[in-house]
């Protein structure tokens, strides 16, 4: 529950955020004769919370590694409430100019500071609690915080804009979900307040005392396993935030299917989530996570185009159909193997850190870019999809190649990061 909380918090936030990105953010801050322009503008401001992700994660990895991971997990919520909080309350363009763009990119950075050391935290948090046989499982579960906070997100984004008329919408009404974030945030608190920090950190703590690791022990521990990882966190972000983020704009922009629609699918798609992640976490544990990761990556590679077919025809059922072969699917056998490889990737004195800057890294570069540039090749192309299909499709096909040539990782292995784990157990 402490891990999966924050989780949840930090894609209530991102969630939000992005929805808003495609619907709503470029009428009130980036208002333009062009609309493609506004839409460009605000999914840019949507890559700058990716940007600041790894600045934040090496940061808190850093001293998590140092300090715990409970302490850290309570800055991280702090953080993301915070920001979300503030944003709800900025002026709009037309309020105060350019000021306003400006204050909201702040606070997206804000915001992409916490998370940057949010999930591996609560990922650590659950996985180093967990027997060895369902390692991977446990460190599925604060996955399912990203689903539970996305549909909430959602679902509160659709209620309140479904309440009201379209201009008292984007007058106030978008403001509301992003000040509700602020009573989740209050719950994770209290919750973790009563968590135990891990049990393989503290005992490494007993044994070898407060590591005192700098940033570039990470590098010398990790080796080759940080770029490796760096390839693995490729297709849990491509499959995540291509189909929750621009297929959404896409759908309005391109399709011209009505705001609900893309809506009610990502909401769909999230439910099924709390089914598949821990199913993939367990697939994990019984198969090994390099399996179920090339799987999910492969199958992304060649449903990209069928995808965007499906999403073309404007069927609201075929559409959700669409949603979730990709968002569900396909994104939670990378999602949950990841987190399930993650765990035992590392030793335990560098393992937040390493985390981080493995995932974060990869989801700026990836992740944060993603809807800007496929936006942009969609638009090349006179709004037709197959360069952002065949761009997907490679990227998937490059963290296949890169998982491939990771080791094997997780119980019943001699792996130094699992023996050290051990060790710490002991």
């Amino acid at each position: 529950m402490a891990a999966t909380v924050g989780t949840a918090l930090e894609w209530y936030d991102f969630s939000l955020y992005g929805t808003a990105a495609a619907l709503v953010l470029p009428k009130v801050f980036f208002p333009s004769q062009d609309p493609t322009v506004g839409v460009l503008s605000s999914l840019a401001t949507f890559a700058v919370g990716f940007f600041a992700r790894p600045i934040g994660g090496v940061i808190i990895g850093i001293l998590g590694d140092r300090f715990g991971r409970r302490q850290m997990l309570l800055v991280t919520l702090l953080l993301m409430s915070v920001s979300s909080l503030l944003i709800g309350c900025l002026p709009s363009y037309a309020s105060i100019g350019l000021l306003a763009p400006v204050l909201l990119v702040a606070l997206r950075v804000l915001q992409g500071l916490g998370a940057g050391g949010e999930y591996a935290g609560a990922m650590l948090l659950s996985a180093e609690h967990a027997p060895p046989k369902h390692r991977g499982l446990n460190a599925s579960i604060a996955s399912v915080g990203n689903a539970v906070g996305s549909v909430v997100a959602t679902a509160v984004f659709f209620g309140v804009q479904a309440l009201m008329s379209e201009e008292a919408f984007l007058s106030w009404g978008w403001r509301v979900p992003f000040l509700l974030s602020i009573g989740v945030a209050i719950a994770g608190v209290l919750i973790r307040l009563r968590v135990t920090d891990s049990p393989e950190f503290t005992g490494a703590v007993a044994e070898h005392g407060v590591a005192r690791s700098r940033f570039t022990d990470m590098f010398r521990l990790g080796g080759s396993r940080i770029p490796l990882a760096m390839l693995m966190s490729i297709a849990p972000n491509v499959l995540s935030y291509l189909p929750s983020v621009y297929a959404l704009s896409y759908l309005a922009t391109s399709v011209g299917a009505q705001s609900w629609v893309g809506l009610v699918g990502i909401i769909i798609a999230n439910l099924l989530k709390v089914i598949t992640i821990p199913t993939a976490g367990w697939l994990s544990d019984r198969f090994g996570g390099k399996p179920i990761m090339i799987i999910g990556s492969l199958a992304g590679a060649v449903l990209f185009f069928p995808f965007f077919f499906m999403l073309d025809t404007g069927t609201p059922v075929i559409i959700w159909a669409a949603l979730v072969m990709i968002f569900t699917l396909c994104c939670d056998m990378t999602l949950a193997s990841q987190a399930a490889m993650m765990s035992s990737l590392f030793p335990v004195r560098v393992r937040y850190t390493s985390v981080t800057f493995s995932r974060e890294i990869t989801g700026a570069l990836i992740g944060g870019t993603l809807p800007f540039l496929a936006a942009t090749l969609t638009g090349s192309l006179g709004g037709a999809p197959w360069l952002v299909c065949i761009y997907c499709a490679v990227l998937c096909l490059i963290c296949a190649a890169g998982t491939a040539k990771l080791p094997r990782v997780g119980p019943g292995t001699d792996d130094p990061a699992v023996t050290s784990t051990v060790t710490s157990l002991r």
